[in-house]
């Protein structure tokens, strides 16, 4: 096992650069997750850890050791796909095998680390099949055991559950897990999926455009968000953003929008008369007589909860709620902020 360091990492493709002087300290043991829109740099970033991406500045190291013209081999990482990257001619055993084959291990020792990985993986009755014998989920666990048996310092995940279905994404998402704390070995995980990200994560790094946007524990990203797309990338459903300014009255600092709706504001130095961005996660808004007016768009409920869009001063919002309403579409209803987040218009940030 091993910490990763990121020191001003940056990738440039010409003259483009993708990858902005990125830093990041991922503890030994660590479980360490990349999340943010497609295009925003965070598989360019993980290929740079492997050594399948040159870097164009910065540094990395791996256990204490600069690896930025190291050989991926020499890393001592391992590596599991998006797509399995499994050799169709070979068995289960063989495609585990594959690696120690190469570095001459004797016959007896990969048996005995294939074994025992494909036991943790649920995969012993599969040894001699071949992966188009597999399901999808199989086939995943198998480019998880050909990784676990290098016993490496640090994995490496590259969106893994991306090409399952939901039912299973839920169920492998919680067996990687699982995986990491019996292992107990660093790990960075690439996903665009802000849920896998929040369940399975010791630490988020929030990419964004080739830079970090914030870096954190997943309930710390939640409760305190830095800027306006942290805010609205973490949650789901997302966060809802409201425009208007601050006034102050009896009741207290409140944010006034543009048809004279109230809505309360959190604490702030911000000043009076300032312009805003006012945001409330749909969890926060609750169905109250002392709420604010909305107009129901639709009703979706999903079992435990039930979501309602609605437009608040003619901004849509989404609430989400416990109990079981029969709204109907047009009808009128209060929804109140029980916790807000002011922000600040031009530049994102959280005032």
């Amino acid at each position: 096992m091993a910490a990763v360091t990121l020191k001003g990492v940056f990738k440039s493709f010409g003259s483009t650069r993708v990858v902005h002087g990125v830093d990041i300290r991922i503890e030994d043991g660590e479980f360490c997750v990349l999340v943010g829109p497609s295009g925003c740099g965070k598989s360019t970033l993980l290929r740079m850890i492997a050594g399948l991406e040159e870097i164009s500045g910065g540094e990395i190291e791996i256990g204490g050791r600069v690896v930025n013209n190291m050989p991926p081999k020499e890393r001592d990482i391992a590596m599991v796909f998006q797509n399995y990257a499994l050799y169709p001619h070979m068995t289960v055993f063989d495609n585990m095998a594959f690696s120690m084959k190469l570095a001459g291990e004797s016959r007896e020792n990969m048996r005995g680390r294939v074994e025992a990985a494909a036991g943790i993986l649920g995969l012993t009755e599969y040894l001699e099949r071949y992966p188009r014998q597999l399901s999808g989920g199989q086939r995943q666990r198998v480019a998880m055991g050909r990784a676990i048996v290098r016993d490496p310092q640090v994995f490496l995940f590259d969106e893994p559950l991306s090409n399952l279905d939901a039912k299973l994404r839920v169920q492998m998402r919680t067996e990687i897990k699982e995986l990491h704390q019996r292992l107990t070995t660093t790990s960075i995980y690439v996903t665009h999926d802000q849920i896998e990200a929040m369940t399975m994560a010791d630490k988020i790094v929030v990419m964004n455009a080739g830079k970090t946007e914030q870096i954190g524990t997943p309930l710390d990203l939640y409760d305190n968000p830095a800027n306006l797309f942290v805010a609205g990338f973490i949650g789901s459903p997302a966060m809802n953003f409201l425009e208007g300014k601050l006034v102050r009255n009896g009741a207290g600092l409140k944010v006034q929008m543009a048809d004279g709706l109230l809505l309360p504001a959190p604490d702030s130095a911000a000043q009076e008369g300032r312009e805003v961005i006012v945001g409330v996660r749909p969890e926060h808004l609750l169905v109250r007589s002392d709420g604010v007016h909305a107009e129901v768009v639709v009703v979706e409920p999903t079992g435990a909860d039930t979501q309602i869009f609605c437009k608040v001063g003619g901004t849509e919002v989404t609430a989400v709620v416990r109990e079981r309403h029969q709204f109907k579409p047009g009808e009128a209803i209060r929804l109140y902020p029980e916790l807000t987040f002011l922000f600040d218009p031009s530049s994102g940030t959280r005032l």
